[in-house]
């Protein structure tokens, strides 16, 4: 499996999730009671977790505190996927409306280029701002259930239009490459 899976996607998320008012519960029997609120009972909770049902209401109660490590990653998961929905979707609205997203990554890119040119493409660190309309793109596609490689597509033509293309200023028939990313990150 490659480990860069996800890094588009994955980012995205952590982005959202840095707008959230309140923290996630922390024990494993206050995320599983939410869990449960949010699933409306105890069978769909242990069908999404992969446990028994027993399991689950005994977490439920207390009797379980400490979850085993694999179960307590899908029960973060779990709760931090249906955390405070609204406050997440009004983030992404904000950002594909009027504040847009700032990318930091380090990868190669450039485009291809004369031997020697200072665009051609290497490693690269950079830390952008995108303007709503590519954040636009980016939370569009992620909704609806594109793939990494989309998503680093996207990703790649909203950096080439803003650092090579300068918003459309100049070079408008370049090709940008973007890969080998070592490191991303968004921001909202």
């Amino acid at each position: 499996m490659d480990p860069q899976r996800w890094l588009v996607g994955d980012g995205l998320e952590r982005a959202v999730q840095q707008a959230f008012t309140r923290p996630i519960p922390k024990s494993a029997g206050a995320q599983m009671r939410y869990l449960v609120r949010q699933l409306k009972g105890t069978r769909a909770v242990a069908q999404q977790l992969g446990v028994s049902q027993r399991t689950v209401e005994r977490y439920v109660k207390d009797q379980i505190r400490r979850p085993r490590p694999d179960l307590a990653q899908r029960l973060a998961d779990a709760v931090s996927e249906r955390w405070q929905p609204r406050v997440r979707a009004q983030a992404r609205r904000q950002a594909a409306t009027s504040t847009g997203v700032v990318v930091d990554v380090r990868a190669r890119f450039g485009f291809t280029a004369a031997p020697g040119s200072t665009d051609d493409a290497r490693l690269r660190h950079l830390t952008i701002a995108l303007p709503p309309r590519h954040a636009a793109r980016l939370f569009d596609a992620q909704e609806a259930g594109a793939s990494e490689q989309q998503l680093r597509d996207i990703a790649g033509q909203a950096l080439g239009e803003m650092y090579f293309q300068d918003g459309g200023r100049r070079a408008q028939d370049l090709h940008i490459e973007f890969t080998d990313i070592e490191q991303l990150s968004f921001d909202l």
